[in-house]
């Protein structure tokens, strides 16, 4: 079964929207070698329409332009990329197809695919939604960045269902980024402040 990683840049206060005003002071070589990483390890991309058109809208020409980031873009141009899009029209980058059918459906069958070690799902807030709703994500990568940015669509909306999670990774880069690797897990054993009190700092000095 193929490895489903979501990766994302994240405020202080949660939000998933990114904003260059917010994000692009932060981003040294310490975030790129992480992002990088990312990439490496992604045999397919899974991507929202939202951030598709953001791809697809500029990093085909930063490829063309053939400056510092056209290594980085034509390897995106290289990979496997599979758009949740409801449009019929031409997807206008190599190697990209769209998703047929119900998403939670079609992704189980692309995690089944023998072919497929790892899908990557950069952004995509609804999309990664849906696949923790249906327990389909393997790895959450927070790139979390030191700054509240108070408005824009958040990763976690209201809702019933708590998605625990257990940290695998831990990395504080010099910006005062931090980068955060979970994966979901059991919830844990039910407790109220009687199961704890005696862990209360005791008045001594």
């Amino acid at each position: 079964m193929a490895t489903i990683v979501s990766t994302l840049f994240i405020s202080l206060d949660g939000v998933t929207e990114v904003d260059p005003e917010w994000h692009f002071p932060y981003y040294d070589e310490h975030m790129a070698n992480a992002v990088d990483e990312d990439y490496q390890e992604a045999d397919v991309l899974l991507l929202g329409r939202a951030t598709w058109d953001s791809f697809v809208g500029a990093w085909p020409d930063r490829e063309d332009a053939g400056e510092e980031d056209a290594p980085f873009a034509r390897r995106l141009g290289d990979t496997r990329k599979v758009v949740v899009s409801r449009g019929t029209g031409e997807l206008g980058w190599r190697n990209a197809e769209r998703l047929e059918g119900d998403l939670v459906e079609a992704v189980t069958a692309l995690k089944a695919d023998p072919g497929t070690r790892r899908i990557l799902v950069p952004g995509s807030i609804s999309v990664v939604r849906q696949l923790l709703d249906a327990g389909l994500l393997d790895e959450l990568r927070l790139l979390v960045h030191p700054v509240a940015a108070r408005r824009g669509k958040r990763l976690f909306d209201e809702g019933d269902a708590r998605y625990p999670l257990e940290l695998l990774r831990s990395e504080v880069f010099p910006s005062g980024v931090v980068r955060l690797i979970y994966a979901p897990t059991a919830a844990p054993a039910p407790a109220g402040y009687d199961d704890v009190k005696a862990t209360v700092p005791s008045s001594a000095g």
